[in-house]
């Protein structure tokens, strides 16, 4: 007589079942209640993460009242689903993020430079983490006064949207920090930066947001990395860690990002 074949789903819960109860050292099994911990730092202090964590109240550009309801479950093991499975929907410019050349430039949106062509080695590797003077926007005075050293290829502004705490509030603030059109010409024409990261979800200032984007992607060598979390990181040397989401045909993608010291 022949046997019925056990479903596979079957098969799978039945070890992690096993495996779960089994487990004396783990302390985890079906109905614990203990609450995850969410950390900013790992490996002993010396792994931070700088993305900002998607909640309703994260700040959308132009709005006061944040991002809002943007994920839901499809299907819940409440109503009878074998599985729990999320959808949500966000603008790409929102949260900690990455620009592509297509951002400002229609001709290079239709050609295709979007965010999955965006460069590993440029969003990976040394970086230098800068104080900003919190009396000023990133104009060419501050950029020359900040005396980057010639070869740095990333730099992550850490400026007064941080003491302020903007990405923290859900109404959008106009008065952010930022790059005006002169500073970014100043990085484009006298460095060696290809990653630029700020700490508000535009790398340029509310009244110069155009000119200043189209000054660092105009050539499609530096990537804008916006809405960093610098909370407590100092300035110094570390390597960064910044891996968009590979959306094809976007013109920016939410990216999460690491230091490491």
């Amino acid at each position: 007589m022949n046997r019925p074949l056990l479903h596979p789903l079957f098969l799978t819960f039945s070890c992690l079942f096993f495996l779960a109860s089994s487990s004396s050292s783990s302390g985890y099994g079906p109905g614990d209640t203990s609450k995850p911990v969410r950390r900013e730092v790992y490996g002993n202090g010396r792994i931070f993460d700088i993305t900002h964590r998607y909640t309703p109240e994260i700040p959308v550009y132009g709005s006061k009242l944040g991002i809002g309801h943007f994920r839901w479950l499809q299907l819940s093991m409440k109503n009878g689903s074998l599985t729990n499975n999320s959808e949500f929907k966000l603008p790409v410019h929102t949260g900690t993020h990455v620009d592509a050349p297509g951002h400002v430039f229609d001709d290079y949106y239709d050609a295709g430079f979007d965010v999955d062509q965006l460069d590993l080695e440029v969003l990976n590797g040394p970086a230098l983490v800068v104080d900003v003077p919190r009396d000023s926007n990133l104009t060419a005075e501050v950029m020359e006064s900040l005396n980057i050293p010639k070869g740095t290829r990333r730099v992550l502004f850490r400026t007064l949207n941080t003491d302020r705490g903007l990405m923290h509030k859900k109404e959008f603030d106009s008065s952010f920090v930022g790059f005006t059109e002169d500073g970014a010409k100043w990085v484009v024409k006298n460095t060696d930066i290809k990653l630029v990261g700020t700490d508000y979800f535009s790398i340029a200032t509310y009244d110069e947001a155009i000119p200043a984007h189209i000054a660092f992607l105009k050539r499609r060598e530096i990537i804008p990395v916006e809405g960093l979390k610098l909370d407590g990181i100092k300035p110094g040397n570390y390597s960064v860690h910044c891996l968009p989401l590979r959306l094809l045909g976007a013109e920016g993608a939410p990216t999460r990002c690491i230091l490491i010291k």
